[in-house]
């Protein structure tokens, strides 16, 4: 199945750049979704925006995005002015700084892309990149303007290419709500035995692991109604043929075709 590339530009370290596209690592395609029907005429349903005085509907041209300051007060913000506050490069990641791989918790993960060369020109600069990391082991940390927000990111080498990986701004991630108590004592028995059948359960990863219960069951039921409806649909018949008063069988056809050339009875 061929690469879905959503964004393409460059990878920037120091003098050294390459041509690159990402591509989502994730997809939510085969998720069950519906559409919001009038159940009348069968009809979707158009979700708009309306006045929540006036109930009126707002015209695109007449939206605006506001921040709150007070009670039914706003400050106003102009699409062109919050694109002015984001960076002056949508399409180059430039890598900053490095930090130890690992070092980063997995809270601050947010959506995994494939990162992977452009063109044939860029592969060796990618490929530079991609080991020097490797060698260092270390992770790269940059920014991009991804889904309509700058948002940092973290790139990680992994086999022949490189994860990017949006990470959680710092008021994202909240504090843990309480420290366990570490001076807790733990009945040794109890622990070998818990030990034992964490072992007992240990089995190799698989992805069906994860499934989602839920998606299955819905799409069996869809299946099932879609089988139902099939049943109760009305077979359409094909419309008679009108006769002509006389039932006559192809071989009787020939038979009386033949006798009526030669001006013979035909057999029976």
């Amino acid at each position: 199945m061929a690469r879905q590339t959503f964004w393409k530009g460059y990878l920037k370290l120091s003098l050294v750049t390459a041509a690159v596209s990402l591509t989502p690592a994730t997809t939510e395609s085969n998720k069950v979704r519906f559409h919001v029907l009038n159940r009348q005429t069968k009809n979707r349903v158009e979700s708009r925006y309306v006045d929540s005085v006036t109930h009126k509907p707002v015209a695109e041209r007449d939206q605006v995005k506001g921040y709150p300051r007070g009670e039914d007060d706003y400050v106003l913000l102009e699409d062109e002015e919050i694109e002015e506050v984001g960076l002056e490069s949508t399409r180059t990641i430039e890598i900053d700084s490095f930090v130890p791989r690992g070092s980063i918790d997995w809270i601050w993960y947010d959506k995994p892309h494939f990162l992977a060369p452009e063109d044939k020109v860029g592969v060796e600069a990618f490929c530079v990149i991609r080991e020097a990391m490797k060698a260092n082991e270390v992770v790269g940390i940059a920014r991009l303007v991804l889904y309509r927000r700058e948002r940092a990111v973290l790139l990680e080498p992994q086999g022949k290419g490189i994860i990017l990986w949006t990470l959680r701004y710092g008021d994202e991630v909240r504090d843990p709500i309480a420290e366990l108590d570490d001076k807790t004592e733990i009945d040794s028995k109890l622990l070998t035995l818990m030990t034992q059948l964490v072992k007992e359960e240990t089995k190799d990863w698989s992805p069906t692991m994860v499934q989602d219960p839920i998606q299955t069951r819905l799409k069996s039921m869809i299946r099932g109604k879609q089988k139902s409806l099939k049943k109760a649909a009305p077979v359409a018949k094909p419309a008679p043929v009108k006769s002509t008063g006389n039932v006559i069988n192809i071989m009787d056809a020939l038979k009386k075709s033949l006798a009526a050339e030669g001006g013979q009875k035909p057999r029976q």
